[in-house]
Parts: C-alpha cells; structure tokens; sequence
C-alpha cells in the first residue's frame, strides 16, 4: 500500500515540474488526450518556435479570406486579367469609332477636293486643249457675229456650224435690228476678235472671255463706217471635233 501511495506522490511532481517548466497552453486539450497523470515530454524551444509570418502565412489558397483582388504567391495581382478582358473590348470599340470618323472625314475632304473648279479647271494645265477651244472659238465669233446685206444665208449657215442651245435664240435676237435694216441700209456688219482668254476647262466644257472689234458700214449713196469695241463670255461644248458656243453672256440685265 505504501509503495502504491509512493508511486503516485512521485507521478505528481512530475507532472507538477513538466508543468512548471512548459508555456500554458490556451487551447483546451480535446476529448480523449491523455490524463494529466500521464507524463508529458517538455517542448524544446526549438520545438516551440513558430515559423516566421504565423500560421496564417499557411492559410489554404481557398480560404475565405483570398479575396479576387489578392496577390497570388507568384506576387502578380489576381483578378487582372478578368478586368482587362473587360476593357479590350471598349478600347477596340472606341478606335473603330475614331477610325470610322477619320473615314468620313477623309471621304468628304476628297469629295470637295473634286468638286472645287480650280481643281477641275485644266485651262492652265491642258495647253493642247486650251489652244484648240481658243482658236475655234475665235472663228465662230467672227463667223456668226459678221453680216452682209448682200448674202444673208452666210450667217445662218454660221449659226448653224458654229451654236448649240440657248445660243441660237440669243444669236438671233442679238442680229433682229441688223437684219432689219440691212437691205434698206445696205449693211454690213464685221467682227474681229482682237483676244480671248479661255476662263475655264473641264472636259468638253470651257468657257471664253471674248474681246472684239466691230465695224458696221454703210453702203449706200453715202458710205459711212462706225466702229465699236465689244467684250463678252461665251460658253462653249465640244461636239466631236468642234467646238460650238452653247451661250452667249454680254453682262446686261
């Protein structure tokens, strides 16, 4: 009986030295660990150190507190790409956006840039042209704006080589007080081009700044001659090989 009480007064200093000299443990030892009779092995303080950084530097990648915006271990935030696959698409919509504005915007600049005259106007660029417009007009003014009393069919044939359009009317107007008189009077109208400037040329389009000289003579008991200097624009369409004046601009109103 008094080696029974002997052992277990020993087991208790024992278990009262282990105690002593181990930290106080604060978790609550679970069901089924063993009796405080039951002697413990002292930590070492190796063994009692805990790695730097805490358990929670452990914590599963899973854990509810790893958020999408958490750094990975790799150190490259989560949760970047996601939003760059979110912006992409917008960055791409606004450049087509812009790149479409610049096409419009491009298309328009052309489209006035080929509808200005003076990029249409190859007066100063097509000399072959100009010339040609220049010099048979110059001979169809002469042609239609010259009558004699004496042969008359000679200015209507002119008319008809030489006007187009609204040109014919206005020819005919121009002369209605020269054909009048000319058999009474025995007139005789001559014109002459002293210049010309072709204003514009597009094609088989120009238009013509004519100077002229005209004398109307008398022919009667007693010759007598007026002169007079004439400026007009013509506008002129090439038909073929020829040119012919499609109206007739004397700036009166």
């Amino acid at each position: 009986m008094s080696t029974t009480r002997h052992l277990v007064n020993r087991r208790r200093r024992l278990a009262t030295v282990t105690a002593t000299a181990a930290p106080p443990r604060t978790a609550t030892a679970p069901e089924g660990a063993a009796s405080p009779e039951t002697p413990e092995t002292p930590e070492t303080p190796e063994a009692r150190e805990e790695p730097e950084g805490g358990g929670a530097a452990e914590a599963d990648p899973g854990s509810k507190g790893d958020g999408d915006d958490a750094p990975a271990r790799d150190g490259r935030p989560r949760g970047r790409m996601p939003r760059l696959r979110i912006r992409l698409p917008a960055v791409l919509c606004a450049a087509t956006v812009l790149l479409g504005a610049f096409a419009a915007w491009a298309f328009a600049s052309a489209a006035a840039l080929r509808d200005d005259p003076t990029r249409q106007n190859t007066a100063l660029t097509d000399m072959s042209r100009t010339s040609e417009v220049k010099g048979q007009i110059t001979e169809a003014v002469g042609a239609v704006f010259s009558y004699t009393y004496a042969s008359p069919g000679k200015s209507d044939l002119a008319a008809q080589k030489y006007l187009t359009g609204k040109a014919v009317q206005q020819h005919k107007d121009m002369l209605a007080d020269v054909r009048a008189q000319a058999p009474k009077q025995k007139l005789v109208l001559t014109t002459t081009v002293t210049e010309s400037g072709v204003e514009h040329l597009d094609g088989d389009r120009a238009r013509l700044l004519v100077f002229a000289d005209q004398s109307n003579t008398r022919t009667g008991k007693e010759e007598e001659t007026t002169y007079a200097a004439a400026m007009f624009a013509v506008d002129a369409v090439r038909r073929g090989d020829t040119w012919r004046i499609a109206a007739i601009d004397t700036f009166t109103r």
